[in-house]
């Protein structure tokens, strides 16, 4: 069931990339960064997101690994349903990791191809977004996210959480001149893997800006990621965060984005990459 939902996803998605090839290109982006813009894409759009991760000496609390992580496929899909609303769904098309050490015993059996590597399906997740309020000169723009992370992963390869875990955030926006300044803070609801009837609740955060120098640079940083608010805290669950820096550059008709990731929590990635493509493009006529 699960190996045939995630290829029905797969699927999906390369039918929409394929016909992006014989549409036109118009403009917004998310990528390289994390923290959600409040900004919408235009009704009857789509925006196809791919990318690549390498993230050096991460913590895997729940299986007790420390390793090196390749992201390959980083997709990301959002469809514009009108002027303030998208939906959007993404995930992980394999995960990579190469096993440094184990640094404590496993929560869960494991299921290693040897031991120096293992790979898996990467979470899911399915959100909508809806644009509340406009900026003006004096108040920022704000919207609101929810959706749900769906349990595609394998618990036994080490990696994912294979867990479904629900998320909401509310979005704030403001420009100033060529810099936008954007938010996010929020609720997550996580299932704790390894405890039956057990859940933790973190806040989400997110704080990012992004700079035009000129019509196909654009500088982006940001901080994100979230904080559990339980003193013992179920494993798995753990606060995670990371820092980005990075530059995104329309080129050949896609843009281009690049990226250094730097982690801020004990179980954070030490440092990483990201790299990644978009194409936007009217793919259909919304219903009025």
């Amino acid at each position: 069931m699960k190996s045939s939902a995630l290829n029905l996803t797969v699927l999906a998605m390369m039918f929409v990339a394929l016909h992006l090839a014989t549409t036109s290109q118009t403009c917004a982006q998310q990528r390289p960064l994390i923290t959600e813009d409040v900004e919408i894409i235009k009704p009857g759009a789509v925006r196809i997101d791919f990318g690549f991760d390498f993230a050096q000496d991460k913590n895997f609390t729940l299986s007790g690994l420390n390793g090196d992580l390749t992201r390959i496929g980083v997709v990301n899909a959002r469809f514009g349903l009108a002027p303030n609303v998208e939906i959007e769904a993404g995930g992980v098309i394999q995960n990579f990791l190469s096993v440094n050490r184990q640094y404590r015993a496993s929560a869960t059996p494991l299921k290693l191809k040897d031991a120096g590597s293992t790979n898996d399906t990467g979470d899911f997740f399915l959100a909508t977004k809806i644009k509340l309020k406009n900026e003006t000169k004096r108040f920022p723009a704000l919207g609101f996210r929810f959706g749900v992370q769906l349990p595609n992963s394998n618990q036994e390869r080490g990696i994912g959480v294979n867990q479904i875990n629900f998320f909401a955030q509310v979005i704030a926006g403001k420009h100033f001149g060529k810099l936008n300044l954007f938010g996010n803070i929020g609720l997550g609801i996580l299932t704790a893997p390894s405890v039956l009837y057990t859940q933790n609740d973190v806040a989400l955060y997110g704080l990012a800006a992004a700079y035009q120098v000129n019509d196909r640079l654009t500088l982006v940083g940001e901080v994100n990621g979230r904080q559990s608010t339980r003193r013992t805290t179920p494993l798995g669950t753990e606060s995670e965060g990371e820092a980005r820096i990075g530059a995104r550059l329309k080129a050949a008709g896609l843009v281009w984005d690049l990226a250094g990731i730097k982690g801020i929590n004990s179980n954070s990635n030490r440092t990483g990459v990201t790299f990644g493509v978009s194409y936007e493009a009217d793919l259909f006529t919304p219903v009025k």
